[in-house]
């Protein structure tokens, strides 16, 4: 699998989209610093919303071989400026995350990212599951067995 960083706002569910691509059982559990998973970087919330550390965003893009830019479908702002994608030296997706949120404006949301310069937009729900299918196909790389591909081999 490429390996990805997450940035965007606290309580963007950057951390629950990680538990939910890993299959892990989602629970609340907030980033304090930057986990580095197996292919997937979790970074604080803080690291966007505080001017001085968006230097330490830029810094970890080099990390990973691709940036998620997360973004509640509910959000009423954006942290990310026009073309900020242009500071990672990687591919940059889009990921709208609470799409199944009563106040979810997914278009809205989906118009943000793409002005930040994120290449792909991906649509999801960590608890329902709706996109993580398609963002773990994107990350794939050959050779990459996903998890309902190991569970038909094993059956």
């Amino acid at each position: 699998m490429k390996k990805m960083m997450l940035a965007g706002r606290s309580e963007s569910g950057k951390t629950t989209l990680i538990q939910a691509l890993r299959g892990e059982k989602i629970k609340y559990n907030k980033t304090q610093y930057v986990n580095n998973f197996d292919v997937l970087i979790d970074t604080p919330g803080e690291y966007c919303q505080t001017h001085g550390f968006g230097a330490a965003l830029a810094m970890y893009t080099y990390e990973a071989q691709v940036v998620g830019l997360v973004l509640s479908a509910d959000e009423e702002y954006s942290l990310f400026p026009p073309a900020c994608a242009a500071v990672a030296n990687r591919p940059v997706i889009g990921i709208v995350t609470k799409v199944d949120s009563p106040r979810a404006n997914t278009e809205r949301a989906e118009a943000w990212l793409r002005l930040a310069g994120c290449e792909k937009v991906f649509f999801c729900s960590s608890y329902g599951g709706e996109g993580i299918s398609e963002i773990l196909e994107y990350l794939r790389e050959d050779g990459d067995v996903l998890p309902w591909e190991r569970q038909g081999k094993e059956g």
